[in-house]
């Protein structure tokens, strides 16, 4: 795959993804249903989306708090461990 074309994929991911992060307020959280392993492995795979998005809008989350606790955050750390471990960019060695 070309860099143009990996470039263009990275873009439209991420514009599709802008979407599922948000943001709430501290009231708010306190009558959600805590999320789970689910959604902090989401969160963590795409934290560096979420992060460009909360640079431009403050209406978007990194990180959800209302989690259950310790298995959104193993969630939430295997996710940016598989962000790491995913190379869009990688060498081309075919």
């Amino acid at each position: 795959m070309s860099f143009p074309m990996r470039v263009s994929l990275l873009v439209c991911l991420s514009l599709t993804l802008f979407g599922c992060a948000e943001s709430v307020t501290f009231a708010e959280a306190e009558a959600m249903t805590p999320v789970g392993f689910w959604q902090g492995y989401f969160d963590g795979v795409t934290l560096l989306i979420s992060l460009v998005g909360s640079l431009l809008d403050d209406q978007i989350a990194i990180y959800a708090i209302y989690n259950n606790g310790g298995f959104y955050d193993f969630g939430f750390v295997l996710g940016v461990g598989t962000l790491g471990s995913w190379s869009l960019f990688g060498s081309d060695n075919d």
